[in-house]
């Protein structure tokens, strides 16, 4: 049986041992010179009638060897993600100026502007409804658009109320209604919604559009660029 000597001097024969007088940099993480002289360590200090077999010393480096490449490889990953977020944002920062289509958000309406966007009908209806709303949920303008295909279909609200008068400027939500087989039903109603800056959720890992008037919302759930 090799004695715990000879692995020692094997090791030092082998360059792999740390001189005394070598300067060591602070880490809190065990590297590989720091472990092999903390095996170095053991091999002299441990119980001379329990020695440690060549096979269990070998299997204790090949396990570290393991370990160590699996943190590497995992450090890559977690490099190469952060460099595609980093360009997946500076790619949404375009997006800055543009109009959006998204579920679920409220419409900024300007002084003598108006508001678009698009129903997506699941199937063909003999009557389309819509329903716009200030933010007290006061109806504002109810619109009727007639029979609808299957399919996306667009509208533009010019601003007015069902009196005729210019609406106050503000946030304003759209509702849809559809007469589909004898059925009334709610559709998808998207409104065009400006987007005024983009942020990242690194937590999520997702880019977050930050729309004009509205909520903020991941890219992801964004249905189309305008």
């Amino acid at each position: 049986m090799t004695s715990n000597s000879d692995i020692i001097s094997n090791i030092d024969r082998l360059g792999l041992s740390i001189p005394k007088d070598q300067t060591r940099q602070k880490s809190d993480k065990l590297g590989q010179e720091a472990f092999l002289e903390l095996m170095i360590t053991q091999l002299k200090n441990q119980d001379p009638l329990k020695p440690m077999e060549n096979g269990e010393f070998l299997g204790q480096m090949a396990q570290f060897g393991t370990v160590s490449g699996i943190q590497e490889l995992q450090n890559s990953i977690n490099g190469l993600a952060e460099a595609l977020q980093s360009n997946q944002a500076l790619q949404a920062s375009a997006l800055v100026g543009r109009l959006v289509l998204a579920p679920g958000v409220d419409g900024q309406l300007q002084v003598g502007g108006n508001l678009s966007g698009v129903v997506n009908m699941p199937d063909a209806s003999t009557s389309l409804t819509l329903k716009i709303t200030d933010q007290s949920g006061q109806l504002v303008r109810q619109l009727e658009m007639g029979p609808q295909g299957a399919g996306p279909a667009n509208f533009k609200w010019d601003g007015l109320t069902n009196d005729g008068k210019p609406a106050p400027a503000g946030i304003y939500r759209v509702a849809a209604e559809a007469i589909i087989g004898g059925d009334v039903v709610g559709v998808d109603a998207q409104l065009a919604v400006l987007v005024e800056s983009v942020s990242m959720d690194r937590s999520q890992g997702e880019i977050i559009l930050n729309l004009s008037g509205s909520k903020s919302v991941p890219l992801s759930a964004i249905s189309a660029i305008l």
